[in-house]
């Protein structure tokens, strides 16, 4: 897409996205599992995925089991997904800024479609990071907050923010 000035815009769809609900008993925070009802979140939100046409190249995963559990169930129902990958730095406490910078260096030449499966309060920091109009939404379980990135621009618009109780099964 071509702008006025001829400035080329080349759009790259993100996906941010918190882990289903998880327990709060475990020896420590990166080992808590997912709930049943946080493997059925995550599902119902890889269906309402695939239903809207989302494929990814890559999907980026906290290496916390509850968000490796996640990916797991939402992989369920996604079908076709380019590569899976852990990433070490997006776990709660981590620097949007960081992520940003990984994107825009690693992802934005590469893919046309990723997702992040992360925490709060680091997705509602990276949508801000992420977009223009810095909103920072807060995230329910499993929600997914979709964002047209340019690239060129290096900054994006938040389009939506769904969770699964929005969604009908």
């Amino acid at each position: 897409m071509a702008s006025s000035c001829g400035e080329i815009k080349v759009f790259m769809q993100v996906f941010v996205m918190r882990h289903g609900q998880a327990t709060m008993a475990a020896p420590t925070d990166s080992l808590r599992p997912l709930t049943e009802n946080g493997i059925k979140e995550a599902e119902t939100m890889g269906q309402w995925l695939h239903d809207n046409h989302c494929e990814f190249d890559v999907i980026f995963v906290s290496p916390y089991l509850r968000a490796q559990q996640t990916a797991d169930a939402l992989m369920t129902r996604l079908g076709h997904v380019g590569k899976r990958e852990t990433l070490a730095f997006i776990t709660p406490e981590d620097s949007p800024k960081n992520v940003h910078d990984y994107l825009d260096a690693t992802c934005s030449a590469s893919f046309k479609s990723i997702l992040f499966v992360s925490h709060m309060p680091l997705v509602s920091y990276l949508v801000a990071e992420l977009t223009s109009d810095n909103a920072m939404p807060i995230f329910q379980t499993s929600s997914v907050a979709q964002i047209d990135y340019d690239t060129s621009r290096m900054q994006g618009e938040l389009i939506a923010l769904v969770s699964p109780n929005e969604i009908e099964c």
